[in-house]
């Protein structure tokens, strides 16, 4: 069952890596549509985010910390959601929802990766190859 729980964390995570590296790769690109959604230091919030959402990925997959690897990018997908897919804010029907689409991905990946933390966080559970240990230890 090891073998499942990597795979799984390599295909949950795998996007976040990707995204990382965009975000770091091609940040030019995206300081744009930053600005579009008054993000402070847009610049610095698309390179600061592409090292949240890489380390992230890299922490559940690899098993360092996977426990906060996860809850932190839990975190960067709802302050995502809410800052850079409020369609609730928007009057054009198909702008709208696209934006609600980025939402709902969002906060449903950030539902997965809260799963996943407090899964790695109950003392003695089994989530696959880990380097290092949980930070957290929950016992129920």
């Amino acid at each position: 069952m090891e073998i499942v729980f990597l795979i799984g964390r390599i295909l949950f995570a795998f996007m976040f890596v990707m995204s990382g590296l965009n975000h770091l790769t091609k940040a030019d690109h995206m300081v744009g549509y930053a600005q579009f959604k008054g993000v402070p230091s847009p610049k610095l919030a698309v390179q600061g985010s592409g090292v949240v959402l890489l380390l992230g990925g890299l922490s559940v997959i690899l098993g360092v910390w996977a426990d906060l690897g996860a809850i932190v990018l839990a975190a960067l997908l709802i302050v995502m959601a809410v800052k850079m897919h409020n369609f609730w804010t928007i009057e054009d029907p198909q702008a709208k929802q696209a934006d609600m689409i980025g939402f709902m991905k969002n906060i449903s990946m950030a539902g997965g990766a809260i799963f996943m933390f407090a899964l790695m966080g109950i003392e003695g559970a089994q989530y696959g190859p880990a380097i290092t240990e949980s930070l957290f230890n929950f016992s129920y």
